[in-house]
């Protein structure tokens, strides 16, 4: 994508009702006001709030807000200029339920308070294959606390990835943590029993990996 082109993405982004863009210190320094009060000054309902962590074009966000209109989400990524299009998607639909917050992942525990989340969906992370990158990997477990913090105690997560070996390491690391794995699937799309939530929704990427037959996997657990 262009700089020009960025840019102009920004500046739209900018005017939409539904981006929320708080600086690195607001968060940092509790200055942002909607932490904790989501539900009553965004929302203004009482609805469970759901979010996507690393939504990139926000297709997924989008898609569940669609699926379920008494649900709250909000996708979260760093790149504004990617999440723009579901930004400008929800906007032209009239898709209230869904919004979108422009931060870096690490900072989640300071754009919620505890307790204020009922569900978080991590789609196709960036498996952080190499040893050095371990501590970016999103269910490492110092990631893994900043979502306890912030989620309700019957709180899910939800990985749904490409990555045979980010599945395999986020199993391991949940079972040897003690965390309760609820449903674990290698190969969504060709064994049966899969949530239909995890199979109707499809992002642009997953499906070209569908194409190229790649096994789509998926977890839903609960951390201890």
């Amino acid at each position: 994508m262009g700089s020009k082109n960025k840019l102009k993405r920004f500046k739209e982004n900018e005017t939409f009702p539904n981006v929320i863009q708080p600086t690195r210190d607001d968060l940092v320094n509790a200055n942002f006001n909607l932490k904790g009060n989501w539900a009553t000054n965004f929302f203004k309902n009482e609805n469970p709030l759901v979010l996507e962590l690393g939504c990139g074009k926000g297709e997924y966000s989008v898609a569940l807000a669609k699926r379920y209109p008494n649900k709250n989400f909000i996708g979260i990524d760093i790149k504004g200029a990617r999440f723009w299009r579901g930004a400008k998607t929800a906007v032209a639909e009239n898709i209230e339920n869904v919004a979108f917050l422009r931060t870096q992942i690490e900072l989640v525990d300071h754009a919620f308070a505890e307790n204020e989340v009922d569900e978080i969906w991590i789609t196709f992370p960036d498996p952080q294959i190499k040893y050095k990158r371990t501590k970016h990997r999103m269910t490492n477990t110092e990631f893994l606390m900043r979502y306890k913090k912030i989620l309700k105690p019957e709180g899910i997560v939800n990985l749904k990835t490409d990555s045979e070996f980010m599945h395999g390491y986020t199993l391991g690391l949940l079972h040897g943590e003690g965390h309760e794995v609820l449903y674990a699937n290698n190969d969504i799309y060709r064994q049966e029993g899969s949530p239909s939530e995890v199979t109707s929704i499809q992002t642009y990427y997953e499906s070209q990996y569908l194409e190229q037959n790649k096994p789509i996997t998926y977890i839903r657990f609960k951390i201890k």
